[in-house]
């Protein structure tokens, strides 16, 4: 009778286990109104949404309001997500890229070259790290003076390492159109930063 009782605890806490989280049915139970599901949602979906929306605006806090704006979105057009055409995941990445262009578009460069060059050169350290902190922030700097769908581009691909299609979902057209945004986008930016090549090479 003992080992019948030891050998059905591991059965038993093999039977009671949870299953993993289907955003799929999750987002069916947000499209009803449901809270519990939205708040579950939105635990899965944030931090990935914060690295993305990171990515593209340079700021913390400008990638909360983002990411925020899009979580309100997500609840007020659950109903139009198809669980046939793409992952939830891929679906609101498309939503967080949108807004994110959005607020781009309303913001100024963060950071002008001569700031950088300036924080660059107060920070503690051999000179060396000092000055990689300053060609990073430089370049930084750059792609964040691009036009709003370039930098979005930019940075799902070399950032997120999404794919051309991917990132074409996220922003609403063809990956031929994203290959001409990153071709454009590569080319400003090897204007941009032709001076700090000059330097580095000197």
């Amino acid at each position: 009778m003992l080992s019948t009782f030891a050998v059905s605890i591991p059965m038993l806490q093999v039977m009671t286990r949870p299953s993993p989280i289907d955003p799929s049915s999750l987002m069916a139970d947000v499209a009803r109104g449901d809270d519990g599901a939205f708040r579950a949602l939105t635990e899965l979906l944030y931090g990935p949404a914060i690295g993305t929306a990171m990515k593209v605006l340079g700021s913390r806090a400008e990638a909360e309001d983002a990411v925020q704006t899009a979580l309100v979105k997500l609840w007020k057009t659950a109903e139009r997500f198809d669980p046939e055409r793409a992952k939830v995941s891929t679906w609101f990445r498309r939503i967080v890229v949108n807004c994110c262009i959005d607020r781009k578009r309303a913001l100024k460069p963060v950071e002008d070259i001569d700031d950088v060059r300036d924080a660059a050169s107060e920070e503690a350290g051999p000179e060396e790290a000092t000055g990689d902190l300053m060609r990073d922030r430089r370049i930084n700097a750059e792609v964040m003076k691009l036009p709003a769908r370039q930098r979005a581009a930019i940075t799902l691909f070399y950032g997120d390492g999404a794919t051309m299609n991917e990132i074409a979902e996220a922003l609403e057209t063809t990956p031929k159109a994203i290959e001409g945004l990153l071709a454009r986008a590569r080319a400003d930016l090897a204007q941009r930063l032709a001076p700090l090549k000059e330097e580095l090479e000197a």
